[in-house]
């Protein structure tokens, strides 16, 4: 009888995906507060780069609108649940992380760049963190995943408040960002395919 345990080699993936994760989450962090720092420096020149609706030179914003942030208070705001959910989501991987981060800031940013309002300038990750919850949320369901099921409902508990992000009227509040945002997050959580948890390997394979 010859017995083979994987479970080092499992162990070692693991703790890869956790360090990919960390370095995700950290690197989200670096690059906002770097770029506020820099336009703070600037005096704010850096905020006209957000995303200016209806206007054809207001669309590189969606690239860069994200990484704006209008104070401190807005900036603190975005950093820790932003760094929550790129670090649950790399822990799927690096390509899971940027196919939702793109698609979410596509679809966020063309929704804005539609319905954001003529004369108005949409800055911050808010519609990122609104997509990568959404995210979040709905890819146990899609996935079949119990425990991305379980992660899904606590996070919606924890963060049920977002729902009043998306309601409008709150001067300031780009509720539009957050609303495309959120779609695009529901839609990468649906149809992308890079997050499908992997069938289990084979642990022990005994031999009589």
């Amino acid at each position: 009888m010859t017995t083979t345990n994987n479970q080092p080699g499992t162990l070692q993936k693991g703790t890869q995906r956790v360090v990919g994760a960390l370095f995700l989450a950290i690197g989200y962090l670096v690059v906002i507060w770097a770029v506020f720092l820099i336009d703070a420096a600037s005096g704010g020149a850096l905020r006209f780069y957000g995303i200016h609706p209806l206007d054809v030179s207001g669309l590189t914003g969606i690239f860069t609108g994200p990484f704006l942030h209008a104070g401190i208070e807005h900036l603190v705001g975005n950093s820790m649940p932003g760094a929550v959910f790129v670090f649950l989501i790399g822990l799927s991987g690096r390509r899971v992380f940027w196919e939702v981060t793109l698609i979410v800031m596509l679809i966020a940013g063309a929704g804005t760049w539609v319905l954001g309002g003529i004369g108005t300038n949409h800055i911050g990750a808010s519609g990122l963190i609104y997509g990568w919850f959404a995210y979040l949320v709905i890819r146990g369901v899609a996935n079949r995943s119990f425990t991305q099921i379980v992660l899904g409902v606590v996070l919606a508990c924890a963060y049920s408040y977002y729902i009043w992000g998306i309601i409008p009227g709150t001067p300031g509040i780009s509720w539009q960002g957050h609303l495309f945002g959120g779609i695009g997050g529901a839609l990468a959580g649906w149809f992308i395919t890079s997050d499908d948890p992997r069938p289990r390997a084979v642990e022990k394979r005994v031999r009589i």
